[in-house]
């Protein structure tokens, strides 16, 4: 099979950017140590605190949440989930933010709490990611 480099580069890099995005965060933990030992390191109640958050474009039709015209995860943040941050928070994709343009200033305010690997998510929160039918 041939390999497509364009996405072999694109990995690359957001490998490049996960484990430099890593490294950051634990070098204050003890500057000796790689990011790979570090978290090796980690104590269960560390771990469960460990979030690393990305964004991407939308990926309307391929994703489950996706309704056809909107996505039925913001709808369900912005219902379900109280405000974590008063102040609309920095954020790089804004601008072309699926949930900013359907949900507005109420899914930012949410944003910070929803991340993709969360080892101690409350029952509330899987019942908010669960995608619904229809």
């Amino acid at each position: 099979m041939k390999r497509n480099k364009k996405n072999s580069d694109f990995q690359l890099d957001i490998s490049n950017l996960i484990d430099n995005a890593v490294s950051n965060a634990l070098v204050r933990r003890n500057p000796n140590q790689d990011s790979e030992d570090a978290l090796l390191t980690l104590s269960d109640e560390e771990m469960a605190n460990v979030a690393f958050r990305t964004a991407a474009p939308c990926a309307t039709k391929g994703c489950q949440h996706f309704d056809g015209k909107d996505c039925r995860l913001a709808m369900r943040v912005v219902e379900n989930l109280p405000k974590v941050v008063e102040d609309l928070p920095p954020c790089s994709i804004r601008r072309d933010c699926q949930w900013w343009q359907q949900e507005g200033k109420a899914a930012c305010m949410r944003c910070p709490q929803v991340i993709t690997d969360n080892y101690n998510p409350s029952e509330l929160l899987v019942k908010v990611a669960t995608p619904t039918v229809g």
